[in-house]
This record gives C-alpha cells, sequence and structure tokens, in this order.
C-alpha cells in the first residue's frame, strides 16, 4: 500500500486576501506582533459580510490546490487566522487583544508583542470550527481536517496577567479548548488535531501536565474521531535563515513513549529540516507517525528521490500503516507555486513507497 499524505495546518493566502500572516515580518514593521494583531482586528471589524465571503473563497482554493497536489486527507488551510494560535484566543474569554504585551519567544529566538490574559478563560460566543470544517468540506471529497492550538502552545505565544500557575493555565485552557473540539466532532469533522511544537521547547513541562492538558482537549469525543497531535522544532520569519534558533531534537525522544501511551492517535513531528536519528520511530509502538518529509522553511525543492529514500529508511522502522507524509509544518511561508510544487514531490514519493 503507498504511504498515505496530510498536510499539518496553514496554506499559503492569496495576495487578494486582506489577512497578513503574523509570523511573516514585512519591511517597515516596528514590532510586527502589534502591528499584524491591530491590523486583523480592524478588517474583521469592518470587513463584514465581504471578509467572510473572502476567507470562504480563500478557504476552498486551499483545499483544492491540496486536492490538486494529491494530498489524501487535507486541512482548510487555516485562511482564517493570523497565526494558528491566535484566532483560536480571539474566541476565548479572558483574553485582551488590545492592549499587547511584549515579550521574548522560544529561548531568546525573537521578540514581539502578544495578546494579554487578564481574567479567567472560559469559552465565549458561539461555536465557530464547525462552520470552518463546513466550508472547508463542502469543498472537498475527501475528509478535511482542523487543527486546534494546544495549552502549553498558547501559553508559550501569549502573555499572562492573571494566573500564577502555568498547569493551573493549561488545564483552563484544555477545558476551553474541549468545549470547542467537540462541537467540532458533533458536526461531523473526524479528523482533529492540537498542536503543540512547545512540547519540544519544554519537554519537562510536557511531562508534568502537558500531557494530561492535551488529553483533556478530547474529552468526549466520539471514538470515530482521529486524534492527532503536532510538535515541530520551530520556524524563523523568513525563509532560508539557518540562524534561528530552533528546539533540541533530543526532546522527542524524552516525550515520545509517553504520547504513544496517551490516548492520541497520530503524532505528528519534522524530519526535512532536520533529520532525526530514526531510532525515535522504534518509541512509538502503536501510534501513527506523522512524518515531515519537505521543509516549510527552505525554498529549495526537494527530489522526489530524496524523499522517496528517506520514507524508505523511515519504513525499516515503522509498518507503512503506520506512517503518514506531510511537511514538516505549515506552508504559511512558501507561495502557493512552491507550496504546491513540493507537495506534488511528496505525494509522488509516497505514492511510489
Amino acid at each position: 500500500m503507498p504511504v498515505k499524505t496530510t498536510c499539518l495546518g496553514a496554506f499559503p493566502k492569496p495576495d487578494w486576501l486582506p489577512i497578513r500572516d503574523w509570523f511573516q515580518v514585512d519591511e517597515g514593521m516596528t514590532d510586527h506582533g502589534d502591528d499584524v494583531t491591530h491590523q486583523y482586528t480592524k478588517v474583521m471589524e469592518q470587513g463584514g459580510d465581504e471578509i467572510v465571503a473572502q476567507l470562504d473563497k480563500a478557504t476552498v482554493q486551499a483545499v483544492q490546490d491540496q486536492i490538486e497536489c494529491g494530498i489524501d486527507t487535507p486541512t482548510d488551510g487555516e485562511q482564517r487566522r493570523e497565526n494558528y494560535i491566535h484566532y483560536q484566543c480571539r474566541h476565548l474569554q479572558g483574553f485582551d487583544f488590545t492592549n499587547l504585551t511584549k515579550r521574548v519567544l522560544r529561548n531568546g529566538a525573537y521578540e514581539t508583542s502578544l495578546p494579554t490574559i487578564r481574567g479567567k478563560i472560559e469559552p465565549e460566543g458561539e461555536h465557530f470550527l464547525p462552520r470552518d470544517w463546513q466550508i472547508a468540506q463542502e469543498a472537498s471529497d475527501r475528509p478535511i481536517k482542523i487543527t486546534v492550538p494546544g495549552p502549553i502552545t498558547i501559553i508559550d505565544t501569549t502573555a499572562n496577567d492573571f494566573y500564577t500557575n502555568d498547569k493551573e493555565l493549561a488545564f483552563d485552557l484544555a477545558r476551553a479548548l474541549n468545549h470547542e473540539i467537540k462541537a467540532l466532532a458533533a458536526a461531523g469533522c473526524k479528523y482533529i488535531q492540537v498542536d503543540e511544537p512547545l512540547f519540544a521547547r519544554k519537554p519537562e513541562a510536557a511531562l508534568e501536565y502537558g500531557i494530561e492538558a492535551l488529553e483533556m482537549c478530547f474529552d468526549g469525543v466520539d471514538d470515530s474521531v482521529t486524534r492527532a497531535m503536532h510538535m515541530c522544532c520551530g520556524y524563523p520569519n523568513k525563509l532560508d535563515d539557518e540562524e534561528y534558533l530552533k528546539a533540541d531534537p533530543l526532546s522527542y525522544f524524552k516525550i515520545a513513549s509517553a504520547l504513544d501511551n496517551s490516548i492520541i492517535q497520530q503524532v505528528s513531528i519534522e524530519d526535512a529540516h532536520r533529520h532525526n536519528d530514526l531510532a525515535l520511530l522504534d518509541k512509538f509502538t502503536k501510534t501513527t507517525v506523522i512524518f515531515g518529509s519537505i521543509a516549510i522553511a527552505k525554498s529549495k525543492i526537494e527530489t522526489v528521490e530524496d524523499v522517496t529514500a528517506r520514507l524508505k529508511q523511515a519504513l525499516e522502522r515503522i509498518d507503512a500503516d503506520r506512517l503518514i507524509a506531510a511537511p514538516d509544518c505549515g506552508l504559511g511561508f512558501l507561495t502557493r507555486e512552491l507550496a504546491m510544487e513540493k507537495l506534488k514531490v511528496m505525494t509522488t514519493a509516497a505514492a511510489a513507497v
């Protein structure tokens, strides 16, 4: 059987969409976190029905592009999000998106201004992910996966001016996320992925309470839903930046067994940007591994031969029915054309294997 394929979340936004990706720095920005956050708020408040229609159109295009590339389980492309974390936080009580707080992130990798937690975290307003999924699913004859940021990653990508204990905050976030995830599952979404790249930065926190919080996100979700999680090692603000401070790849080894013994059925790891010691795959005895097979922060296009060779090496450690090829992370850094070229290389290699 060929190796199945998926994407992990973000897909390049079209030029005509008036929403900028938060993690992409434009020349002249004084503080990209402040600039992009306030710009997104303004566009969404003033755009009315027109911006909703534009976001729907962009979502359909992203789904169809992934299908054209041969992806078995596409995502909605995260077209509605200024980034995959803050979009979710805008739908939670306790977050202040007006008065931002400057913070240094990712173990000193960069500094920016962030939305701030100023009250207890709770769900707010009507459910929103079910509609996101429905618009994407209507454009596809394949199951659409929806992604949600995890508690530890939210904590590290916002500022906290209310909670005195990260574990308490993580569990409140998990309960609030679960409120939305259950609604998404009830609507019919069969693939739900919680993104926790901060597990690679903070493996001790992941082991102490992060995996428990991750499992809480899926409380009460039907067994027909595939529970996935993603953890890359971090990416820069621009393509081909080799100086960016990534997480220690040994973090994967520290938490792999604990994830394998959790309720999570699919674990996504990066491998293309920086190869792992494939002994890591031995630690996943029952979990499916979503294996990063194309780099998302490098403009160089991989060859089918190289991707095929690496997948074959992985298959020496794990059965084909527990290996899924994917990009290392979301594709938001790339142009649409470059993203599609890379995806076609990946799906060709997966089919060949």
